[in-house]
């Protein structure tokens, strides 16, 4: 017992530092072609300076490092396993009448760890520097002279206004915003009218407001002009390009939202009638991610801890790297099945991950029995 546990140790710590510096390696890469994008995107804006895009970068590599972390378990672990088969340290280990499962608890344990700790500790992280380097990347990188921010129930909208001056503004805030029979109605709203200086020209204030087609319909709108007296009550209509569709693809990603805040943003949309799938499907996937990084480290051994005497080698770790490659293809059509309501989300997000456990667990037992 105190051989399997020393030895389950000496593993897990091999297995630890080979997957950490694969996902080093990895993030680095993946970071790279990434910044080197960004200083495409950026030749053409004067504003984005190089300290600017750095920054953003910078904040991008926490969310890097979650989306890959499976892939590297994989990577990582083959390597580690390998270099302890090439070793014949697992056939001494097997040799002394240890089974695969006794030495492999140590590095699933610390596959499903990193899974609990990308979750639950990096995923915070990553939400909040994500959400800030996407607000960088619109400020100086969009080309976009419209923006639409949309958050907590409130809607607040930048979008040209040609009806009023040309070149002008009109920035609209609605306090809350939720949908009735598929149409968009609020409360509260206001509209600042600039000119291209960003003068004042004109405010408007309503109690309700609905977007309507390609128009914002104001009920009981006062027009309120700079030296003039307020006018009476009236219905008003403001042209917009805004859809319902953009709407709602204009909450929060999920990719912002912290694990922890994710329960409570879905509750809201929920409540305010918009709809929640890509958010509940981001949520049942970080849950799952413990379990399919878990997976991934069974793979890796299933496919490399074959002994070399045997022949080979070389053709099995192709086939475990082809078969994370297709794990992580059938995981990204699950996702998309699931985004468009096809499947439901916790099928979309558990299915990928229960399937490779299935197929690791089988090659396992065909190592040790076969």
């Amino acid at each position: 017992m105190t051989l399997a546990i020393t030895l389950s140790r000496y593993i897990g710590r091999q297995f630890s530092i080979a997957v950490l510096a694969m996902l080093s390696a990895i993030s680095l890469i993946v970071a790279l072609f990434d910044y080197i994008d960004l200083l495409r995107r950026a030749a053409s804006q004067p504003r984005a300076t190089f300290a600017i895009v750095t920054e953003i970068e910078m904040m991008r590599v926490p969310f890097v490092i979650i989306e890959i972390l499976p892939f590297a378990v994989l990577l990582g672990g083959i390597l580690a396993f390998w270099r302890l088969t090439r070793s014949s340290e697992l056939v001494v280990a097997r040799a002394t009448g240890l089974s695969a499962w006794e030495f492999l608890a140590a590095p699933l344990l610390a596959a499903a760890l990193l899974g609990v700790i990308a979750t639950t500790l990096v995923s915070p992280l990553s939400s909040a520097l994500l959400a800030r380097a996407d607000r960088l990347e619109n400020r100086y990188l969009s080309t976009r002279n419209d923006a639409v921010a949309l958050s907590g129930g409130q809607l607040w909208l930048r979008q040209s206004d040609r009806a009023l001056v040309h070149n002008g503004v009109a920035i609209l805030h609605v306090q809350h915003v939720w949908l009735r029979h598929g149409q968009l109605v609020g409360d509260g709203a206001s509209v600042f009218r600039l000119d291209h200086q960003d003068t004042l020209l004109q405010r408007i204030e309503a109690p309700h407001v609905a977007l309507r087609g390609h128009d914002w319909l104001f009920q009981n709108a006062r027009i309120i002009t700079p030296d003039q007296m307020p006018g009476p009550a009236r219905a008003l209509a403001l042209p917009t390009n805004l859809s319902l569709t953009r709407v709602e693809e204009s909450f929060a990603s999920p990719d912002t939202l912290s694990f922890w805040q994710l329960p409570g943003f879905i509750a809201l949309l929920k409540h305010s009638g918009f709809s929640t799938i890509r958010h509940r499907l981001h949520y049942q996937s970080l849950l799952a991610l413990p379990l399919l990084a878990g997976t991934m480290a069974l793979l890796a051994a299933g496919f490399s801890m074959r002994p070399a005497r045997r022949g080979g080698t070389a053709q099995m770790i192709a086939s475990g790297v082809a078969a994370g490659f297709l794990l992580f293809l059938v995981s990204k059509i699950a996702v998309e099945f699931g985004e468009s309501g096809v499947l439901p989300t916790f099928l979309a997000a558990w299915a990928p991950a229960a399937v490779g456990l299935m197929l690791a667990v089988t090659l396992l037992l065909h190592l040790e029995d076969g």
